[in-house]
């Protein structure tokens, strides 16, 4: 296997490890956010959340993860649209802003 070829299936399998995390993270987001507006009585909008930031942090035990910052909408009265966040480390949802 040629330089190249090695280098060419290293970044394929980064690529792939990526979207797989990067689609756990996106879950463990979605459901933070249902949950959240539920407990506080507010309107879910749109049934997603949209990636606004990520970067590299570590975990409490000193794993070095990526941190991803979500943001989505909600409503308090049906007819407005606010804005809140879910900072995610790993899979793991550490804070949520509605």
């Amino acid at each position: 296997m040629s330089l190249p070829e090695a280098l060419a299936w290293i970044a394929l399998f980064l690529v792939a490890w990526f979207w797989y995390d990067s689609a756990g993270a996106r879950e463990a987001a979605v459901a933070a956010a249902r949950a959240a507006c539920d407990a506080d009585g507010l309107q879910f909008l749109d049934d997603t959340v949209a990636i606004v930031r990520i970067w590299p942090g570590r975990d409490g035990d000193g794993q070095l993860r990526l941190q991803r910052v979500y943001g989505f909408e909600y409503s308090d009265t049906g007819d407005n649209r606010r804005g809140g966040s879910i900072v995610v480390l790993g899979r793991r949802v550490v804070a949520i802003r509605t």
